[in-house]
């Protein structure tokens, strides 16, 4: 909170010197530079604002269509936001910094009803303004330019609809405000994507978000503006959502596919690869947006977090989405039947029958552990201390428990994950039983009479 009202003064005298500054005619170069590239400037307003007229007209034209999409999504237990205003932001406590980028800077508030909220508006000290006033020394146009980016993001987000994309709860506009704060958007809350604390995750948890990611991908390629790019596709642009992935900046995306005259116009080049579209007879790189979220997810996602720690089954399956979305040979559509393919064969048990596995294990039902912290650790794991898996049934359970000789016992608990599998915990040395009807416990037949009733 103090930090945010000190930045926001701290601009208003900054502002304040330079006009006076400029008035008075103390620095020539300034104003010579402001008249060299006011014309260049306005050119580019106008350009903006043609930009933003056209998503307004957008967002009018298919408003119908986004009521009922909305409430299709709502069926589906997307929670459809509320819609907040400028006296929302009045009554706001609890301010705090979160992250600030090359534009905009967030906050986090709290609403009268205790929710929590993202504040996002301008960002005075950013390198936008920064380079913006370099070129043209215009405070007043720069800060113009970049609030229309902030436009153009609220604008998208009232016209797109999707689990994947963070959900718009209101916006504010006060023309009599301080540049800075002048526009803000009032957005869904969401936990910044920390891609290494993914790899520590349980590959059941990555793939979740590749998931989530293709499926947010197709909607994209298929939006009610056509297909969409994300040009500022990075792993910082997206953020977690009570552990569903959804992307939170969209002023940088393309509703256009790139204008062309021939094939070569159509290169789409990245650090490592570049890749061949054909222009169309529309003079439009067609399929062009969507190879390159394709590939983007590729190099930022699928690369990281699929392969590694994958079951062994799953592994050619995994090989193939890699090789196909690592060449972009396949559109979307059929990589997230690849995915799909994936998916239902993970929750099908991966074939495991192995039932004989369980002979050599008495079950004890109605009780657990009283703890399994620190007992016996695997890798990755949902429980850093312990070994906490996802299991199809207890035989799946005990194939994992019999190739580990420290392993003596597992606990297969009524709690599942999102595709439907048992949480586990597997321990080393026997412990104190408790009860609990939500749990099972399995023992390997010789450390039976090792167990203590609680």
């Amino acid at each position: 909170m103090k930090g945010h009202i000190i930045f926001s003064a701290a601009a208003l005298i900054l502002i304040a010197l330079y006009l006076k500054f400029f008035i008075s005619g103390g620095c020539s170069n300034i104003s010579f530079l402001y008249s060299q590239h006011s014309q260049q400037m306005r050119r580019e307003i106008m350009e903006r604002h043609k930009d933003l007229v056209f998503f307004y007209q957008t967002l009018s034209g298919i408003k119908e269509n986004i009521i009922v999409e909305a409430s299709r999504y709502k069926e589906m237990d997307y929670e459809v936001p509320q819609i907040l205003t400028c006296k929302d932001l009045t009554y706001m406590t609890e301010l705090e910094f979160i992250g600030s980028g090359f534009t905009k800077v967030v906050v986090k508030g709290t609403l009268l009803n205790g929710k929590s909220i993202a504040l996002k508006s301008i960002h005075g000290k950013g390198n936008d303004i920064k380079q913006c006033l370099q070129q043209y020394g215009d405070y007043s146009g720069c800060h113009r330019l970049a609030t229309y980016k902030l436009q153009k993001e609220i604008a998208l987000l009232q016209i797109l609809h999707h689990p994947g994309i963070i959900q718009l709860h209101g916006q504010c506009y006060v023309n009599s405000a301080p540049s800075d704060i002048r526009v803000t958007a009032m957005l869904e809350l969401g936990s910044p994507l920390e891609m290494i604390q993914l790899l520590q995750t349980p590959w059941e948890e990555r793939f979740k978000i590749c998931w989530e990611l293709v499926q947010l991908l197709r909607y994209l390629a298929n939006s009610p503006m056509g297909s969409i790019a994300l040009l500022d596709f990075q792993p910082r642009q997206f953020v977690l959502v009570d552990g569903s992935l959804k992307v939170t900046d969209v002023d940088d995306a393309s509703t256009e596919e790139p204008m062309c005259n021939q094939d070569a116009d159509c290169m789409l080049t990245f650090p490592d690869r570049t890749f061949n579209v054909t222009c169309s007879e529309s003079g439009r790189c067609m399929g062009s947006n969507e190879k390159r979220n394709l590939y983007n997810a590729y190099r930022f996602f699928f690369t990281y977090l699929l392969p590694h720690a994958a079951p062994p089954a799953l592994q050619p399956l995994l090989a193939d989405i890699m090789n196909m979305t690592g060449e972009v040979y396949i559109g979307i559509n059929k990589t997230v039947k690849a995915f799909e393919e994936v998916l239902n064969l993970y929750k099908s048990g991966m074939n495991h029958s192995q039932a004989q596995n369980l002979h050599d294990y008495n079950v004890l039902r109605g009780f657990r552990m009283n703890d399994t912290d620190g007992n016996f650790r695997c890798w990755p794991s949902y429980n850093h201390k312990g070994c906490l898996l996802s299991v199809h049934s207890a035989a799946e359970a005990a194939e994992f428990c019999n190739g580990r000789p420290q392993c003596r016992n597992f606990v297969i608990s009524q709690q599942r994950t999102w595709t439907g599998r048992y949480l586990t915990a597997f321990t080393e040395k026997p412990l104190q039983l408790v009860p609990d009807e939500n749990y099972n416990i399995y023992m390997k037949r010789s450390d039976h009479s090792n167990m203590q009733g609680g």
